[in-house]
């Protein structure tokens, strides 16, 4: 068994490319649906010797299958977003810890204390379904802010717009997460010049929008929240 931790003490290249080949080997061994993906590749521990050797899963068996290396309990079931009527990908999860502490030790590397953020979040179409892995990592960012005007936002931008306008002119230091259509709502309805404030797109048009490609998105966001940058 691998303790989860010390997924979270890598510190060089090095480390990192040992610990991968060992989780590919505790995979190989604990995992049915990987083993039996890499046994029709005919790939085994003792062929994959880099990164490069390593197979990966293609996307579709998360659809298909339940993909999982612990004969713990499962604690949730994460679901990707998809399209109405498409069959969702589903992630097994045994312990949420590692998951809290990825997204936990990644925020405070990149951005330090939450507690000094008003965590907004603009996830409607995450809010509308169950089982999204994002609204429980943001839920947990809000919580943790204990800041009273961090939130989640729905449809109501207005109310999100004067939220906005008053915690940047107050100076306090303010993410605002959002689904990339809603976004784009956001700033068609408002104008913002923001100067304390983050802007965090998680990607996604959901079948609300045409798609754009990821230069052309941030340079709208970023005229129409006044920003420099896009997170």
């Amino acid at each position: 068994m691998i303790d989860p931790n010390t997924i979270f003490n890598i510190k060089t290249e090095q480390e990192f490319t040992l610990k991968a080949l060992e989780v590919f080997k505790f995979q190989f061994e604990n995992n049915r649906v990987y083993r039996s993906f890499c046994d029709l590749l005919y790939k085994t521990p003792s062929d994959v010797k880099t990164l490069r050797d390593i197979p990966f899963l293609p996307i579709q068996f998360f659809k298909s299958r339940t993909v999982l290396s612990s004969k713990d309990t499962v604690k949730t079931i994460f679901t990707s977003s998809g399209t109405t009527g498409e069959n969702t990908s589903k992630h097994h999860v045994t312990n949420l810890k590692i998951y809290e502490n990825s997204f936990n030790l990644g925020f405070s590397h990149f951005y330090g204390n939450i507690k000094d953020y008003v965590v907004l979040a603009l996830l409607p179409s995450y809010l509308e379904r169950e089982g999204s892995s994002l609204i429980y990592m943001v839920n947990a960012l809000i919580k943790q802010s204990k800041q009273p005007e961090s939130g989640f936002y729905l449809n109501n931008l207005s109310e999100l717009k004067d939220t906005l306008t008053t915690l940047d002119s107050k100076g306090k230091k303010t993410l605002l997460i959002g689904v990339s259509f809603a976004l784009l709502d956001l700033v068609e309805t408002y104008k913002f010049n923001l100067k304390n404030t983050i802007i965090m797109e998680t990607g996604g048009m959901k079948g609300r929008r045409k798609e754009l490609i990821r230069d052309e998105l941030h340079s709208i966001l970023k005229n129409g929240f006044g920003v420099n940058t896009i997170h």
